[in-house]
């Protein structure tokens, strides 16, 4: 069984889909991985250190790929007309794809991965039930891009975190509202609190009042609120009259707030608008808006992607990708996911890769089988 890894070749990507400790697990079960030479520079883990877990370090995307029966990848494969090679077409017919690929977002890419009869397995979709807690990449990446949002936000707030006293005067600590209680935003609360910070959060699930609370965060309460949590665990689009009472309370944070950070997504659709240019006006000179959305168009109005603006006096920061800002933790982590989605299908005996379609995770994640689309939401959006 040959499991190949690709460096990743999509803009501001620095993550690899392997460790050296995942490579040393797979070696250990008799499975042959294959790693691109410097797939694991831009995340700081050298090929040596791939070489020596027990991978074969191949020279270019065709070695790596030829004979692969399974690609391990952190974003969709590249296509002709993105770069210079079409890493696509190098995968061989009927092999295995696994990677983050975004299919709700993307849903064009599956053309082309039936026409080679693909099976496609998207971290995006592993089901979020116990069991596969250890799988769930969304979760991992953001729990790193919650942690380096607060970081972000302190490079671009003009004063300190937390309450000082000094011989010279007290500084106040900083005030930071958290939009959002998803894995990201406990994490920005928990980061931000270990700064020192006074931290307050909003969420329309209720729910999760309790997880705010006991990361020593106030909870922001809206009149009416009711569960707005799917089946799924992510937060569902709420009604007219909700979301204008949601405006208001969120309106009046903000005025309080120096930091704001936030972290509402909804998978395959438009990031949630949140906050608008008037609201910004409101706030604090010299305060800080950190947008984790703004991939998906922005929580905030006046959010540009991939850059930091200044509006009205105040710092919109709008990175894309932040989890591969911290490269090298993010790869481990992902890695790690990888390694428990796949370990309990390799056959002790002959290191072959045998997945259960009938396993609820398995099943979950499968976006297409031997090149026909089988995930009902997938199929559901294309008849649409």
């Amino acid at each position: 069984m040959k499991i190949a890894i690709l460096k990743e070749r999509h803009p501001g990507e620095t993550r690899v889909a392997a460790s050296p400790d995942m490579v040393k697990k797979l070696a250990g079960m008799g499975v042959d991985v294959t790693v691109e030479a410097g797939a694991g520079n831009a995340s700081g883990i050298l090929d040596a250190a791939f070489a020596d877990a027990g991978a074969t370090i191949a020279a270019d995307p065709v070695q790596t790929l030829t004979g692969a029966e399974a690609v391990f990848k952190v974003r969709r494969p590249v296509v002709e007309g993105e770069g210079d090679i079409d890493e696509l077409a190098l995968i061989p017919d009927g092999a295995l794809l696994i990677g983050l690929i975004n299919p709700l977002a993307d849903p064009g890419q599956f053309r082309a991965y039936a026409a080679k009869r693909l099976t496609v397995l998207a971290m995006e979709l592993v089901p979020r039930i116990s069991r596969a807690q250890s799988m769930d990449a969304l979760s991992s990446q953001a729990n790193l891009a919650g942690y380096k949002s607060v970081l972000d936000a302190c490079i671009y707030y003009k004063r300190a975190m937390p309450l000082m006293m000094t011989a010279a005067g007290t500084l106040a600590p900083a005030k930071v509202l958290i939009l959002g209680a998803g894995v990201a935003g406990l994490q920005a609360i928990a980061t931000a609190r270990r700064l020192g910070a006074v931290v307050s959060a909003f969420d329309v699930r209720p729910a999760v009042k309790g997880q705010v609370e006991s990361l020593g965060a106030s909870f922001v309460e809206v009149e009416g609120a009711q569960d707005a949590e799917t089946s799924g665990g992510y937060a569902r689009e709420m009604g007219e009259d909700y979301k204008r009472r949601q405006a208001e309370a969120i309106h009046n944070a903000l005025k309080k707030s120096d930091i704001c950070i936030t972290t509402a997504q909804i998978p395959g659709r438009p990031s949630p608008r949140l906050i608008t240019a008037g609201m910004v006006r409101d706030m604090k000179p010299g305060s800080v808006i950190v947008d984790l959305a703004a991939e998906g168009g922005g929580n905030c109005e006046l959010t540009q992607y991939d850059q930091v603006v200044q509006t009205e006096g105040v710092a919109i920061v709008g990175f894309a990708n932040v989890a591969a800002r911290m490269g090298t933790d993010a790869s481990a982590l992902y890695a790690r996911n990888l390694l428990n989605l796949v370990q309990p299908f390799v056959d002790k005996e002959s290191g072959a890769l045998v997945l259960d379609f009938e396993d609820e995770v398995i099943a979950g994640a499968c976006a297409m089988k031997a090149g026909e689309l089988v995930h009902p939401t997938l199929i559901e959006n294309q008849e649409g």
